[in-house]
């Protein structure tokens, strides 16, 4: 009987202590996944494909193989980290293999930003969106008028269509899909700015707003003079007085403009050149902001028809021919 009692006790001492061992063992693997910090590679991006699942993301994380054992029972304690979502993130180097977990089960994915600049050409547009980071590119063999009908857009001509902003978006979205949201955003824009224009104005539609409001981004990069700008092109609208500004005839020219503008230039008739043709020019000639569609709408109430720029981007107003000559001498041809 002793004997008996001596095995029983010997082996229950057995069973403590590879029950000890065992238990020790877990919390090692444990402490191990719950420390564990994820795999330095090259890539710096991490793509969640979709069906994929946290079992599955321990090892694709981790620097080395896991046990499926383990796995399980740690993933059995953190329910919380079930559920990923597909997309792709970017983690820090010594991030958490938890920490890294838990972003991609909140979709915290990773996103860029591009900044499209008003007052620039449609083509100065698509060289930056081309330079784009993770961008996909699909508009490099494209002209206009395809781009417009893969815009759904009535016009073949897009300049000024699109509304200067900075645009997020995540690794694999396309170029287009950003100036889609752009066209979005300004049609959405435009509208509400029509919809509250002062009454009166010599502009029928809102597209003629746009065409107004990008000479006026391109005339002043002074915000508390877009609206006097405005006024002054607004007042030679209503007399019937030609626009004469220089960024019409600058677009005209094209690509053949060289930095200067010679009286050549000026006295070449093209659809753009307002100092030979009444009215506005055809299209708008760059991308105008909220803040000149703004003034275009909501003009300051003056009686100046001319603007002479004084230097540092600001300009000299006048309201008769011979007070705008007298500062054009002052100011341009310092007498």
């Amino acid at each position: 009987m002793n004997r008996l009692i001596k095995w029983l006790g010997r082996l229950s001492l057995i069973a403590i202590l590879v029950l000890g061992g065992l238990i020790a063992y877990g919390y090692q693997q444990w402490q191990q996944l719950e420390q564990m910090t994820i795999a330095s590679t090259d890539e710096p991006l991490f793509v969640v494909a979709r069906g994929e699942n946290s079992f599955r993301l321990i090892n694709r994380l981790s620097a080395k193989p896991v046990p499926e054992l383990h796995r399980r029972l740690w993933l059995r304690f953190h329910p919380e980290l079930a559920a990923v979502r597909q997309g792709t993130y970017k983690f820090e180097p010594g991030t958490r293999l938890r920490d890294a977990l838990m972003t991609i089960v909140n979709g915290d994915v990773y996103r860029l930003q591009v900044t499209l600049i008003e007052g620039l050409r449609l083509s100065d547009w698509l060289q930056r969106l081309a330079g784009a980071e993770y961008l996909k590119a699909t508009l490099a063999e494209v002209d206009e008028g395809e781009l417009a009908e893969r815009l759904g857009v009535e016009q073949n001509k897009l300049e000024g269509l699109f509304l200067p902003e900075t645009y997020s978006y995540t690794p694999g979205d396309t170029d287009i899909s950003i100036l889609q949201r752009a066209h979005e955003e300004m049609e959405r824009f435009l509208a509400e700015a029509w919809a509250v224009r002062q009454p009166g104005l010599p502009i029928d539609t809102p597209y003629e707003a746009l065409i107004l409001a990008s000479i006026i981004e391109k005339e002043t990069g002074i915000a508390e003079e877009r609206p006097m700008i405005a006024s002054v092109f607004i007042n030679r609208l209503r007399r019937g007085m030609r626009l004469q500004t220089d960024p019409t005839v600058i677009y005209g020219i094209g690509e053949d403009y060289d930095g200067n503008i010679r009286k050549r230039d000026l006295q070449t008739h093209t659809p753009y050149n307002t100092y030979m043709i009444d009215g506005l020019p055809p299209t708008p000639i760059a991308m105008p902001s909220k803040e000149a569609i703004v003034a275009t709408l909501q003009p300051a109430d003056s009686k100046y028809y001319y603007f002479v720029a004084m230097g540092e981007g600001r300009h000299y107003f006048s309201k008769t021919l011979r007070e705008h000559n007298n500062a054009v001498r002052r100011y341009i041809l310092k007498r």
